[in-house]
C-alpha cells in the first residue's frame, strides 16, 4: 500500500526556516523521482521541487536559492529545507512520487502539512 506522510509544517515569521519531511511507504523508492508540491490558499497546486533517482534536483523560480530538496534512500524520506521564508510561501505542502524508473506514477497523495509564514 502506497502511503506518503508529510510533517514539519508550522507557523514561522518571515525570514525564518522550516524543514519538511516526507515518509514514503512505497516500493522501488530508490528508482523513484520525487516531488514537493504546494497549494496556497485559493490557488491551484504547484510544483516546488523535484529530485531524481540519482539526486539531481530542479526547482521553481519562486524558491530558487531558498529551498533545497534532499532524499535518504535508506530511510525512504524526502526532505524540503526552506530558508528565508516569505508570506507568499504560505501553503499546504505535499510530497508525491512523479515516476518509478522513468514511468509516470499516478499514485495517491498524502494529506499534506500546513506552512504559514507571517509578515
Amino acid at each position: 500500500q502506497v502511503q506518503l506522510v508529510e510533517s514539519g509544517g508550522g507557523l514561522v515569521q518571515a525570514g525564518g526556516s522550516l524543514r519538511l519531511s516526507c515518509a514514503a511507504s512505497v516500493s522501488f523508492f530508490r528508482i523513484s523521482t520525487m516531488d514537493w508540491y504546494r497549494q496556497p490558499p485559493g490557488k491551484e497546486r504547484e510544483l516546488v521541487e523535484t529530485i531524481t533517482r540519482d539526486g539531481s534536483t530542479n526547482n521553481a523560480d519562486s524558491v530558487k536559492g531558498r529551498f533545497t530538496i534532499s532524499r535518504d534512500n535508506a530511510q525512504k524520506t524526502v526532505d524540503l529545507q526552506m530558508n528565508s521564508l516569505k508570506p507568499e510561501d504560505t501553503a499546504v505542502y505535499y510530497c508525491h512520487r512523479k515516476s518509478i524508473g522513468g514511468l509516470p506514477d499516478v499514485g495517491p497523495w498524502g494529506k499534506g502539512t500546513q506552512v504559514t509564514v507571517s509578515s
